[in-house]
């Protein structure tokens, strides 16, 4: 992971599980995340990857 640090805090991420929700569904990955604020990082790889793969799939049932 390359050395990511929180706008809002200044302190680096540490990679953590976190969820999504979506339409009901719950997707569980590891990201880069403040341990402070909590707040998530999500690269382009991930958005425009896995995370559409899901919605297109959930979309459709």
């Amino acid at each position: 992971m390359e050395h990511l640090i929180c706008a809002k805090c200044g302190v680096p991420l540490e990679k953590k599980k976190t969820a999504f929700q979506y339409l009901g569904y719950e997707i569980y990955e590891d990201l880069p995340r403040c341990p402070q604020c909590g707040q998530v990082y999500l690269d382009e790889q991930l958005v425009r990857g896995r995370m559409h793969e899901v919605e297109v799939e959930v979309e459709d049932k």
